[in-house]
């Protein structure tokens, strides 16, 4: 565990640092870093960490669609997202109360505990120093940020990472075997949806070819069956509640299924015994199945269910406790403050990396450049590590990074996903000229959000459908 909070404090660490700019064609009216924005608890927030934390995650949205779009011709920020307020704008206001969750967490860290070391501000400070060193004055001008704003934007993020685990330590860990119990299957999936009653005829006899061939060898590939009769179609794998939910009804409304399968599809496989196919083609409004129960207790599939279980209950208790400390909290917003900050498509930032240029003798050795790399990792590592390990031995909470697979909130899931690698700094070009030899634009970063195998169901389950 020890080497968890390491991790997590290092990526607090690293986080501002890692936001990079490329500063668009159009301009924006300059930003006042040092007007409060919103007090919370009589605390002031500055509007250079909202404005920090704002471009950061832009940074990463524009880098995201650029990956996958490619160019920068998007439009993000200015779409509608409702009614007289664009996406743009929702999202600094969704920033702002992150930040101001941040805010409170580090307000009632001593009621569980939570410190930050003096080893841990050493970091902080260095961390700090180290960004505004990085990057030109016009950047720190356009991002409105003091040295002093991105210490305690740091401070800020080590204190939200460290209370998330003393918050859901008292969650109920206990799951039955009942309750978590998972089916495995294997099915084929052939949709119908858009397609003409000849095309829907031709879809259900080839399933009924997928089954009749399944039939004389069900221990058979059941993807190699089904990909002799197209190349078209894939066999897939799924899991599912093995007993049925007694909950059938919620406020005179009927529950529908917990499972992402279609009811027909989990009626008959709970009929079936390990290996056996389901007697007949299943039909449904938008596809045809054939399937087969593989496991009716699937160890390793329960496993994995227990922990869900524990993640949603942490994440509900998570969300619960801070909502009820936002709600509790005396929060004041300077509307006028905040309206100064835009977040627009013309005024684009971008993450870049520093590239050191090789002198005649370090590109004739080849390794000095990697080794002044290296020892720069090792410094901001060692100095991180240094802090965590004294926190560690104070029994502050240990933590993931909080967009590991379980999101604890919204909250958190943002100010995880703002964290990428120490050696990105802010580098300043112009829009659509070519950065120079110190600076690359990188990707987003993946982002593997977790999905059920159902989400394959209708899409997936045949593929060049």
């Amino acid at each position: 565990m020890r080497k968890i909070v390491k991790k997590t404090a290092l990526a607090a660490l690293a986080g501002v640092m890692a936001a990079g700019m490329l500063t668009g064609c159009g301009e924006e009216e300059k930003v006042d870093g040092t007007q409060t924005v919103a007090t919370v608890n009589g605390e002031d927030i500055p509007m250079g960490i909202l404005s920090l934390m704002v471009r950061q995650s832009q940074a990463q949205a524009e880098a995201m669609y650029a990956s996958f779009m490619g160019g920068t011709s998007y439009e993000i920020w200015d779409a509608e997202a409702e009614e007289g307020k664009t996406y743009g704008e929702q999202a600094v206001e969704e920033t702002l109360e992150q930040i101001e969750l941040m805010y409170i967490l580090r307000e009632k860290a001593p009621d569980y505990k939570v410190t930050v070391t003096e080893e841990d501000e050493t970091a902080i400070a260095d961390a700090a120093a180290a960004f505004i060193k990085a990057n030109s004055e016009e950047t720190l001008e356009d991002l409105a940020v003091t040295e002093d704003q991105v210490k305690t934007y740091l401070e800020l993020q080590t204190y939200q990472e460290r209370m998330h685990d003393p918050i859901v330590a008292d969650v109920d860990t206990n799951v039955s075997d009942e309750e978590a119990q998972q089916s495995s299957f294997t099915y084929v999936s052939l949709s119908t949806a858009d397609l003409s009653d000849d095309e829907i005829k031709q879809k259900k006899e080839d399933a009924q070819k997928i089954l009749d061939a399944m039939k004389e060898d069900p221990d058979g590939d059941f993807n190699e069956t089904a990909k002799s009769v197209s190349e078209d179609y894939t066999a897939l794998e799924g899991t599912f509640d093995t007993n049925e939910s007694e909950e059938t009804e919620t406020d005179g409304e009927e529950m529908t299924s917990s499972s992402a399968y279609p009811d027909e599809v989990i009626d008959v496989l709970r009929t079936l015994d390990d290996g056996e196919l389901g007697p007949d083609v299943i039909e449904t409004d938008t596809a045809y199945y054939v399937v087969r129960l593989n496991k009716k207790v699937d160890e390793e599939a329960t496993e994995d269910k227990k922990e869900s279980i524990i993640t949603d209950r942490e994440n509900e208790l998570y969300t619960d406790t801070t909502q009820q400390w936002m709600d509790e909290a005396d929060i004041t917003v300077d509307e006028d403050v905040l309206k100064t900050l835009k977040l627009t498509d013309s005024h684009k930032f971008s993450i870049a990396t520093a590239t050191p240029t090789p002198s005649p003798e370090e590109s004739s050795d080849g390794d000095a450049a990697a080794e002044d790399t290296e020892a720069a990792d090792n410094t901001a590592t060692d100095t991180t590590e240094a802090a965590d390990d004294a926190a560690a031995e104070e029994n502050t909470a240990d933590t993931d990074n909080a967009s590991a697979d379980s999101t604890a909130s919204e909250e958190t899931d943002a100010a995880s996903e703002d964290t990428l690698d120490e050696d990105e700094v802010l580098v300043p070009v112009e829009d659509d000229v070519p950065a120079t030899e110190e600076a690359e634009d990188t990707g987003a970063e993946d982002a593997g959000a977790s999905t059920d195998d159902a989400a394959d169901t209708e899409e997936s389950g045949e593929t060049a459908e």
